[in-house]
């Protein structure tokens, strides 16, 4: 029972540390202010990471293992590409329904340094990258296009979190284009539902599409929105 306690007592601190933190960005966050939302004394905090470095390791690897937990749940495709589409996906999800979490995982960084509890999920995504080169899909190395998806998931991430605004028909035109980028292919209409390809075409579209006048170019935009909205309210 004792042990329960203290675990219960342990998550509720990195709780609040990580929602106080993620509330005052760039700000010193006491340590005092922490324990008083948990309601313990300094000394239990103390005890359980020994100092504020401590604590917010902790705070970070907390997050990262609440995301793989959600990633080992998931249910694996076989094609590296479609288990990128859904890992994509989820990612993006984790954030916005965890965004004090997110926002010190891959907010806040000091430059040169990187927390090692990252290696875990990047070393998830080199993997599948790995085997899509194998499958002579990829147009760049596997590296390279890890780091490109990295960049572009994290970005669209982090702009919902700032705007609290989730976008699902950004978040879905980013991933097609980032996949594009890396395959050189777009997606077959298979691997993509009408609201995805809607959102696809909705973020390609220019501002004057040739043969359109200018209504029917605002009643294109505004039924290629609503059909990429669908997948928002499924």
């Amino acid at each position: 029972m004792t042990g329960t306690r203290n675990t219960d007592t342990r998550e509720r601190l990195l709780e609040a540390a990580a929602d106080l933190i993620a509330a005052h960005p760039g700000q010193d966050v006491p340590l005092r202010a922490i324990c008083e939302r948990v309601g313990v004394k300094m000394p239990t905090l103390y005890h359980f990471f020994g100092n504020k470095e401590g604590l917010l390791g902790a705070v970070v690897e907390h997050g990262f293992d609440l995301y793989m937990a959600l990633k080992t749940q998931a249910e694996p495709d076989p094609d590296p590409l479609r288990n990128l589409r859904s890992g994509w996906d989820l990612h993006v999800s984790f954030g916005l329904e965890n965004p004090a979490f997110y926002a010190l995982m891959y907010g806040q960084v000091a430059p040169g340094s990187r927390s090692t509890a990252e290696d875990r999920p990047t070393r998830a995504l080199l993997g599948l990258m790995e085997q899509a080169h194998a499958q002579g899909r990829l147009r760049v190395d596997p590296q390279q296009a890890t780091d490109h998806v990295l960049a572009a998931n994290i970005g669209v991430t982090l702009r919902q979190i700032i705007t609290r605004t989730p976008d699902p028909a950004l978040s879905a035109a980013m991933r097609e284009a980032t996949i594009e980028a890396i395959t050189g292919l777009s997606a077959p209409a298979a691997d993509v539902g009408p609201a995805e390809q809607a959102s696809a075409l909705l973020a390609a579209l220019p501002l004057a599409p040739e043969g359109f006048s200018a209504p029917e170019a605002d009643l294109l935009r505004h039924w290629l929105g609503r059909i990429s909205a669908a997948k928002a309210t499924d």
